[in-house]
C-alpha cells in the first residue's frame, strides 16, 4: 500500500464529508433567514446575527464557524462577512448562480434513504412523487434562476425562427413543467403567446397554478396533470422539455407523442443537464453532481415507470439525438449550451 496515496485519498474524503455536512447547514441558514440577514450587512458577530434572526446565539456561533471553514463566509478578527459574491450564491434566489436550491434537493435524498435502499435491492424504482417534498421545492429554486436568466436572452434566440413566432403570438406546451418556473418565465418574456404546462405530479401542478396566479398570468398560462406521452392538444408551435426527458421511462415514446402534437413547422426545445455522454469525459465536478442526482433521483424515477430505458442525467447529445430519431425527428442540432445545460433543437 502506498501510504502517501492513502493519505491523499483520506484527505479528499474528509473534504467531501465536510461538504456533505455543509449542504445541511446551508439549508439551515436558508430556513432561518441567516444568509439574507448577512447579505449587505458587513462584518457581523454571532450575537448580532442571532438577534436579527431570533435564533440561539451559541448555535449561530458554531454555524458561522462552519461556514467560514468552508469558505462560504469570510472571517476576520471575530466578525463574519458575507461578501457580494457569496451572497449571490446563497442569499439571492434570483441569481443565475443561486445554489441553495441544490442543497435543498440534496437534503431530500437523505430523507429518502430508506426508500432508496429498498429501490436498490428491488426493481430500482422510486417515483418522483414518492420523494420528500424538499426535492420538489429545491428543484424549482435551483432551476428557476437559470431559466429566467437564459430563456429569452440565449436559448430562445438560438432556435430557428422561434423568437419571432413567440413575439407575434404562439401556442406553447411545457412538458414536465413541475412547479411551472420555466412556463412562467416564458410567459413573462413573451406576452403575446399562450402557454400550457403538463406534469404527471398533481401536487406540482397545483403549485404551478399558484405561481401563475401570483404572477398575474392566469389568462395566458394554464396547467394540467398529464403524462408526456398522452397530454392533449395539437398545433403547438413550440414544445419545451426542461431537465425532464431523462426522468422518463420511455423517452422515445414521449418524444413521439410530443412530435404528434406539434404544428407541421413546430419545434422542440429540449434542455438537458450538460454532459458529453461518455466516460471518462464526464468524470468532472459537474458530472459528479449530476451522476449523484441521477443515481438517487433520475434513474430510480425512470425505472419506476417500467419503461424500456432509463437514460440517466448524463446521456449526452449523441444519445439524445438517437432517441429523438427513433421518435421520428429528422432535424436535430445543439443550439447552445451552458456549464450546466445542453440546449437542443428538434424538428419533425
Amino acid at each position: 500500500m502506498d501510504e502517501a496515496r492513502l493519505q491523499k485519498f483520506v484527505d479528499q474524503v474528509v473534504l467531501d464529508m465536510g461538504a456533505a455536512f455543509g449542504a445541511a447547514t446551508v439549508v439551515l441558514g436558508d430556513r432561518l433567514g441567516l444568509w439574507k440577514a448577512m447579505a449587505g450587512a458587513g462584518p457581523i458577530g454571532a450575537g448580532e446575527l442571532a438577534r436579527r434572526t431570533g435564533t440561539n446565539e451559541r448555535l449561530i456561533a458554531e454555524w458561522l464557524a462552519a461556514q467560514a471553514a468552508a469558505g462560504y463566509v469570510s472571517y476576520d478578527d471575530g466578525a463574519y462577512t458575507l461578501t457580494d459574491e457569496q451572497a449571490t450564491v446563497f442569499a439571492d434566489d434570483s441569481s443565475p448562480v443561486f445554489m441553495t436550491g441544490i442543497a435543498e434537493m440534496i437534503s431530500s435524498v437523505y430523507r429518502d434513504e430508506d426508500k432508496l435502499v429498498e429501490a436498490y435491492r428491488g426493481n430500482g424504482g422510486l417515483a418522483w412523487g414518492d420523494h420528500d417534498r424538499a426535492l420538489f421545492d429545491g428543484t424549482e429554486r435551483f432551476f428557476r434562476p437559470g431559466y429566467t436568466a437564459n430563456l429569452s436572452t440565449s436559448w430562445i434566440p438560438a432556435l430557428e425562427g422561434i423568437q419571432d413566432r413567440l413575439d407575434d403570438g404562439a401556442q406553447v406546451v411545457d412538458v414536465g413543467c413541475g412547479h411551472g418556473a420555466s412556463t412562467v418565465a416564458l410567459a413573462r418574456a413573451y406576452p403575446n403567446s399562450y402557454f400550457t404546462g403538463f406534469d404527471a405530479h398533481g401536487e406540482s401542478i397545483m403549485q404551478a397554478r399558484e405561481r401563475a396566479a401570483e404572477a398575474g398570468l392566469a389568462d395566458r398560462v394554464s396547467f394540467e396533470t398529464a403524462y408526456a406521452d398522452d397530454y392533449p392538444g395539437t398545433g403547438y408551435d413550440l414544445a419545451c422539455l426542461f431537465d425532464c426527458l431523462h426522468d422518463m421511462g420511455d423517452p422515445a415514446g414521449a418524444l413521439r407523442h410530443i412530435r404528434s402534437t406539434l404544428a407541421p413547422d413546430g419545434t422542440v426545445l429540449l434542455v438537458e443537464p450538460f454532459a458529453y455522454g461518455r466516460l471518462p469525459d464526464d468524470l468532472n465536478p459537474v458530472g459528479r453532481l449530476f451522476f449523484n442526482g441521477s443515481a438517487t433521483i433520475c434513474v430510480p424515477g425512470a425505472l419506476s415507470q417500467n419503461g424500456p430505458e432509463a437514460l440517466g442525467s448524463q446521456a449526452g447529445p449523441e444519445r439524445l439525438f438517437e432517441v429523438a430519431a427513433r421518435a421520428g425527428f429528422t432535424r436535430m442540432r445543439k443550439a447552445t449550451a451552458t456549464p450546466f445545460n445542453l440546449v437542443l433543437e428538434l424538428k419533425p
